[in-house]
């Protein structure tokens, strides 16, 4: 008998022109208030407003907000190892991006 493996994903789409206040940011990436503005000390995020009260959050965020969720339970990172691992991506991503362009020319 075949022994059937399945896998779930969860995929969000969410419009970049999309925002969250930080409540709605909670809700959908499932970290609390207080994990997301320690990551907006940590430069991770940035929201438009001066107060918590008054952020938004662009949607890009949602997907920052995930893999710092991902990163702190998966791997048990704490914000400034986050922050750092998801600065060393961004990098990567912006270098790849430029070697994939001057490859081109």
């Amino acid at each position: 008998m075949a022994q059937i493996t399945g896998y779930i994903f969860d995929a969000v789409v969410v419009e970049g022109d999309t925002a969250f206040t930080l409540p709605a940011l909670c809700r959908a990436c499932g970290l609390d208030s207080k994990q997301l503005m320690a990551l907006v000390a940590e430069g991770v995020l940035d929201p438009a407003g001066h107060s918590p009260q008054d952020w938004v959050f662009g949607g890009q965020s949602l997907r920052t907000a995930l893999a710092a969720q991902r990163l702190m339970q998966d791997l048990e990172m704490d914000m400034s190892g986050v922050a750092m691992v998801l600065d060393l991506l961004g990098e990567i991503a912006s270098l790849r991006s430029q070697l994939s362009r001057s490859c081109t020319r």
